[in-house]
């Protein structure tokens, strides 16, 4: 160190000495500013500035071109942690690429999402990986590890994992709350954080918008039980956009911003996503709370010392060091590796869900390719810029020839007439080149999408008076009755802020989407609601544009999209209909969808498709399942993906073509209905009978579903049993590829008790591998189960147990085709009563429950449990009550009543709770006889808007 050095700059001490020597040199100000998603330089120190938070879901998003990675729901799909690795390693090295000639791209990356896929309602249902917590962790390590580097010092970049906790609803997300039991919570939703944080690839976590257990996710005690306890890094917890001021503003749970930003602070969250890029309002809340004592000067310096940490983990201070600051965009940026990898991620998540002997396709046969997503390569709202993009048309064309390709995409075609002030819809001529530069160049530059506007350079539709004039514009039902109408040049009809309709976008997207577009029924024909803005579409002396009062509209149809699709083929060998959604519509952040039903417009163009040939394969492109039980049931081949990427066309051309064989696996459940599915905010798995690991019904496609050209034999499963010390329980068994072609297999491992209760799981994923094995060959897999995992977590004692007993082991090809399976002996727990006379029951810690949701005890930790409708009932089985107890305490809030009785007998106590004033948090202890003795299933019934977070016992 030179004598004008400062110990902080000085490599050669210990990290953490050189993050407290910086921390001590920064003002109290200074430290509060570091504390805004925008940290600003402290110049007289030379530190920079910082921004936390760079999207990277499956490519670096939002800063231009990148290299467009499939969805992370179909990297899930792929079961290939070894390939995930190697996508986290090409996103973070082109972060690091990008940044050297872009400094606004960051190197903090918000990413992965593991929430669990527990619900194929979620809008979100496309960031993430898998309904299991085993498989979204596996992929989730893997992703984060090539995020990070293997440098044992310095990070490529520093993920933090999204969304902290249980949150699967866009749903009024910042105002619902999940109900989250305690098994649900310690075998579901925790698992999929943990395994991550674990393996030491994370930097941090984001906490959800939504609730869990009546506190918001953003001053959750999980953060300091449960995630601060798995590692002994300083994990750096980033709010999500704007949730601070929700404590406020939506959820009213706080009364002033200062309270709230102080709670978060003591609850652990370090960095504050909240207006935009001006740290001003969140730093005078912080010196609000610290001036009125609601936190101290250590509660500001955790939080500026974890993020230090990370930044001095990204070489922020060495850059001599850095092993990773040359990286430069001519080696890793867009390179030939990249583009390679993309593809491979593409045709590993192809997933065959059906096939009669119609796939592969022979050479040389005439192909119609049809369906709104054919021409289709289409992006979400967390992906970059496409440099290379391949559609399902351009790669069959490309693979087969396109002398032999027929194309219908099944759209329709129709014009539009306004019938109030007469004349016919046209569409202008496009504007300059240098106003179409200018705004190319400004969405480049955008660092949110969410902030681009709509084109304003371009002119807005007119009205003509003659029909010859009237532009036939392309239809597509995306659904639900939400369209988007094409013009003949490819744009879609758009509004921007000036309230003109134009012919001005590519594609539909933005935060708020302005290309859709809704009918309502009118005496003189349809009124033409805009969506984005709320408005209806009226006929201006300059040009159509949105109003409060619409214009009736006549929709003349020159033609069905089916008629074309069906002409295409009728005159085709085979068809290729290619169906699905649109990122930005029906399904996506901030949207739920309400059914699984294909859209009607798509489901009428496969079965135009089918009745004009038998021929016909229905390759779905989405972003979540659909319950196509009819398509299922008449066709003769389907296959299923998200969206590929820049290289998804090639890649379903080549699963086509058998060029490669189909390995992909379903990462979630597929229901044949709606009606199998529960509510979409009932978040109990176990109750609800959820996924598949309680789903009692029979799936249209089971997780782990997925099919080959070729066939598998699975022999000789051998399951070593664990003694009483062992940590793992090891298996393997022989796969054989009896077919004819080379390909990958997916051999999954499930464990399941040996005798079926209903409170446990039907089986649970405990390991998969996935391998390659040519025509002929065997091998033999071996997998490593923790012993752990075969346990749960025990509400009647508060820890997780592995009881001892029988449990059976299974060798898979999916979790509904069980190949061969093995008893094992494991020793464990024996399972005991609770001791309730001891420890007595808190109120959430139930085995089963009706009509209940929990709450908060308090806002800063503690479980209440409540009625939804009025009434409902708990249920604790085993409860043991020794030699007898004598009175019942209930420890309540609110008002109702609380009755005790034993199951399948009468009331033993009936508590009636008074009104007591005080507000929900205000908790007093009644008490009531109960004489009780032996074991028994106790059950409590709750009665009116009381809360009960506790029952005690004396003898």
């Amino acid at each position: 160190m030179t004598p004008d050095q400062p110990p902080f700059r000085d490599p050669q001490l210990p990290r953490a000495e050189r993050v407290d020597d910086l921390l001590g040199r920064l003002t109290t100000d200074e430290r509060s500013a570091l504390l805004h998603q925008y940290a600003p330089a402290v110049e007289r120190l030379g530190v920079a500035a910082f921004r936390t938070g760079q999207e990277a879901l499956h490519g670096v998003a939002w800063m231009g071109p990148a290299t467009v990675f499939p969805q992370a729901v179909a990297l899930g799909a792929t079961w290939n942690e070894d390939l995930v690795r190697r996508i986290g390693e090409a996103v973070s090295t082109e972060a690091r690429a990008m940044r050297t000639r872009d400094d606004r791209v960051g190197l903090n990356v918000w990413s992965p999402t593991v929430n669990l896929l527990r619900h194929p309602w979620w809008g979100r249902n496309e960031e993430g990986y898998a309904e299991d917590p085993a498989l979204t962790s596996a992929i989730a390590v893997a992703y984060t590890r090539g995020l990070r580097g293997d440098h044992p010092d310095f990070w490529r970049t520093a993920p933090v994992l999204k969304h902290w906790l249980a949150h699967n609803n866009e749903t009024a997300r910042d105002t619902t709350s999940s109900s989250v039991r305690p098994r649900v919570l310690h075998e579901y939703d925790l698992r999929a954080f943990r395994a991550a944080v674990e393996a030491g690839a994370v930097a941090g976590v984001m906490p959800a918008y939504n609730l869990v257990n009546g506190r918001p996710n953003h001053v959750s005690p999980y953060l300091r039980e449960h995630l601060r306890t798995w590692t002994d890094r300083d994990l750096l917890v980033c709010s999500d956009a704007g949730a601070p001021s929700n404590l406020v503003d939506s959820e009213a749970y706080y009364a002033t911003h200062e309270e709230a930003t102080a709670a978060s602070l003591r609850a652990g969250v370090d960095s504050f996503t909240d207006h935009g890029t001006d740290p001003s309002l969140i730093t005078a809340r912080i010196r609000g709370a610290l001036e009125r004592g609601l936190i101290d000067q250590d509660d500001i310096d955790t939080a500026v010392r974890r993020q230090l940490t990370v930044r001095f983990a990204l070489g922020e201070f060495d850059p001599g060091l850095d092993p990773y600051a040359d990286i430069s965009p001519e080696d890793g940026w867009d390179t030939p590796g990249h583009r390679a990898l993309a593809q491979e991620a593409a045709e590993q998540a192809v997933v065959l869900l059906k096939n009669d002997g119609l796939l592969p396709l022979a050479p040389g046969r005439r192909i119609a390719v049809a369906g709104l997503l054919a021409d289709e390569c289409k992006l979400d709202w967390y992906s970059g810029t496409l440099i290379h993009r391949s559609t399902p048309l351009d790669g069959i064309r490309e693979r087969f020839g396109a002398d032999h390709v027929t194309f219908a995409e099944g759209v329709d075609r129709v014009r539009l007439r306004a019938t109030g002030a007469g004349g016919w819809v046209t569409v202008p001529g496009p504007g300059t080149p240098e106003a179409e530069r200018t705004t190319a160049r400004a969405a480049e530059g955008a660092l949110d999408p969410a902030l681009l506007a709509g084109r304003t350079d371009l002119p807005p539709l007119t009205a003509a008076a003659s029909e010859a004039d009237a532009a036939e514009l392309a239809l597509v039902d995306w659904g639900g009755g939400i369209l988007t109408l094409r013009a003949p040049d490819g744009r879609y009809l758009s509004v921007a802020e000036d309230g003109y309709v134009r012919a001005a976008a590519d594609q539909p997207g933005g935060w708020v989407v302005q290309e859709t577009f809704r009918l309502e029924e009118h005496r003189d024909g349809h009124l033409l609601l805009h969506l984005g803005t709320g408005r209806y579409v009226s006929v201006a002396a300059d040009g159509l544009k949105v109003a409060d009062l619409g214009e009736p509209f006549e929709f003349v149809i020159t033609e069905r999209g089916e008629e074309a699709v069906a002409r295409a083929a009728a005159g085709a060998d085979v068809v290729v209909v290619v169906a699905g959604n649109d990122p930005h519509i029906n399904g996506r952040e901030t949207e739920d969808r309400d059914t699984l039903a294909l859209p009607g417009h798509q489901d009428r163009l496969w079965r135009a498709a089918h009745a004009a040939n038998p021929h016909t394969v229905l390759a779905l492109t989405s972003a979540y399942p659909y319950a196509v039980t009819d398509a299922h049931a008449t066709l003769p081949a389907l296959l299923w993906t998200a969206h590929g990427g820049q290289a998804a066309g090639t890649a379903l051309a080549r699963v086509l073509a058998g060029d490669i064989s189909p390995a992909g696996r379903l990462p979630q459940t597929w229901y044949a209905a709606d009606t199998d599915l529960p509510g979409l905010l009932d978040y109990d798995i176990i109750g609800g009978r959820q996924t598949y690991l309680y789903f009692d019904g029979a799936p249209l496609y089971a997780f782990g579903h997925g099919l080959s050209y070729t066939s598998f034999d699975y022999d000789d499963l051998v399951v070593d049993p664990p003694g009483a010390l062992d940590t793992t329980v090891r298996a393997r068994v022989t796969v054989t590829n009896t077919g004819p072609r080379a390909s990958d297999e997916v051999v999954q491992l499930y464990v399941r008790e040996a005798v079926p209760r209903p409170d446990r799981p039907h089986r649970r994923l405990a390991g998969h591998a996935r391998v390659r094995l040519d025509a002929g060959a065997s091998r033999t897999v071996g997998l490593t189960v923790p012993t752990a995992a075969l346990g749960h977590y025990d509400v009647a004692h508060g820890a997780w147990t592995v009881p001892a007993g029988m449990y059976v082991f299974e060798a898979a090809a999916s979790s509904a085709d069980i190949r061969c399976s093995v008893p094992v002996a494991v020793e464990g727990e024996t399972p005991r009563p609770r001791s309730v006379v001891k420890d007595g029951v808190s109120a959430a810690d139930y085995d089963e429950q009706t009509g209940t949701a929990i709450v908060d005890r308090t806002k800063i930790s503690g479980d209440a449990v409540t009625p939804l409708h009025g009434s409902g009932e708990l249920l604790f089985k085993g409860c043991d009550f020794g030699e007898g107890v004598a009175t019942v305490s209930v420890e309540v809030a609110g008002e109702g009543s609380v009755e005790i009785s034993l199951a399948g007998a009468g009331t033993v106590a009936f508590v009636e709770v008074p009104p007591a004033g005080g507000g929900p948090y205000a908790y007093t202890t009644l008490h009531a006889e109960a004489p009780l003795t032996g074991v028994a299933d106790l059950r409590v019934t709750l009665g009116g808007p009381v809360r009960l977070a506790r029952i005690g016992f004396d003898r």
